[in-house]
């Protein structure tokens, strides 16, 4: 394959992963600020702080609600670009509902490969946890959601729970657990090596290629690296005390193909573990197809039966 050929396929990775990407937004203060009155706002909390570059969160806590559960949303980007700019579709429908919220940023394919991502992300979760008293949010119910790689890393984060090696020591607290009590996974990744065998026509996507973006995250092409693959496969780590789980997807998305999810879906449901897939009939990946009541009253029920019941 030509040089121009690599170079269109990688250009075109990253316009289907970065569609839906928020912009980043500039560094602010970490005073909290009153949003519409009802929410305080506190903007690039440092988690950890690794070969001298800062991982930041924003928290979203609101106001007249003792105690909430917590929800975090990781954002998406192909694991090459994004940035947790408002969090993404979690943090206004939880706010709204009375969680507070938290929004991460995490390392990029760029800057580090896999496992590198998902240490980030359970290294927020136990920051998280630490400072839970501090902020006023209830610690043993914390929900995560995310979106296309998002969804890949929250999938994670719900089933890997105890295993040392996507565990790492980002950060520190590590006698906090990293642990998820709920899991909303929208159109993520699963098995990067049969994302080509079940693309739609219409994608131009090749996953299979050294220069896709499942390959630059684990750091090599995915066919010559199954081991790794494997390792950042969901599914390899699911048994029957995994979160609960609400997956959604669109039936014609060209970037992430939708027997992706039904593949986690049919793990998840083998191990007995509490789970829904929801299909939305010809959409794409992420758009307005998926800002409908009906999906955000499914969103936040899920969450509700998951995280607001009454506690053993």
């Amino acid at each position: 394959m030509t040089r121009i050929s690599f170079t269109l396929i990688a250009l075109l990775a990253v316009v289907a992963f970065s569609s839906e990407t928020i912009s980043a937004q500039q560094n602010r203060p970490n005073a909290p600020r009153n949003l519409r009155d009802k929410v305080i706002e506190y903007r690039d909390l440092e988690y950890a702080h690794v070969d001298g570059s800062s991982l930041l969160l924003d928290l979203y806590l609101p106001q007249g609600v003792k105690n909430p559960p917590l929800l975090v949303w990781i954002h998406g980007g192909g694991w090459r670009n994004g940035d947790k700019g408002r969090g993404g579709k979690l943090v206004p429908l939880g706010t709204d509902a009375g969680y507070a919220c938290a929004s991460i940023n995490y390392r990029l394919s760029g800057e580090a490969t896999f496992p590198a991502q998902i240490h980030d992300c359970k290294a927020a979760l136990r920051w998280l946890r630490a400072h839970a008293e501090k902020y006023g949010y209830d610690a043993t119910r914390i929900g995560a959601g995310g979106s296309s790689a998002g969804g890949h890393l929250v999938a994670l984060l719900g089933t890997s729970g105890g295993d040392k090696d996507l565990e790492g020591k980002v950060g520190g607290n590590l006698d906090q657990s990293s642990s998820v009590q709920a899991v909303c996974d929208m159109w993520g990744p699963t098995d990067f090596l049969q994302m080509d065998a079940h693309a739609v026509p219409q994608s131009r996507l090749k996953h299979n290629d050294p220069r896709s973006p499942e390959s630059l995250l684990i750091g090599g092409p995915i066919l010559e690296n199954k081991a790794k693959v494997a390792q950042a496969n969901p599914i390899t780590y699911i048994d029957k005390n995994d979160a609960p789980f609400l997956i959604i997807h669109g039936s014609q998305d060209p970037a992430v193909p939708v027997h992706q999810s039904h593949l986690l879906h049919q793990a998840l449901k083998a191990k007995n573990v509490p789970v829904k897939l929801h299909i939305v009939k010809n959409a794409g990946h992420g758009g307005r197809e998926f800002n409908t009541p009906e999906i955000d009253t499914m969103i936040v029920e899920f969450f509700n039966k998951s995280l607001k019941q009454a506690k053993k």
